[in-house]
């Protein structure tokens, strides 16, 4: 299990990326939430079990078809969550 709190940077917000993070969440049992962030980017933190951990970030990189994701910064953090996924303001 991955404890991790990841800032994605780009254009995330107001193109569905909370909605969509949750979707991908919730369908590879991952428990935290994502919320945005006043800079415009969007904060996930997530307990991501080891073997859908690959395909989470991959999902995280694409986003929605109207998103564009310039960059994750990937931090680990000791608190774990468990699932559902959500999405907080």
């Amino acid at each position: 299990m991955k404890n991790c709190r990841c800032r994605v940077k780009g254009r995330v917000q107001g193109v569905w990326f909370r909605r969509y993070t949750q979707q991908v969440a919730n369908e590879l049992g991952i428990g935290g939430y994502v919320r945005n962030l006043p800079d415009g980017s969007v904060e996930v933190v997530a307990s991501v079990p080891d073997e859908v951990w690959e395909e989470f970030l991959a999902a995280l990189r694409k986003g929605p078809p109207l998103a564009r994701v310039d960059e994750i910064d990937i931090e680990p953090i000791e608190q774990e969550f468990s699932p559902p996924f959500e999405v907080v303001k």
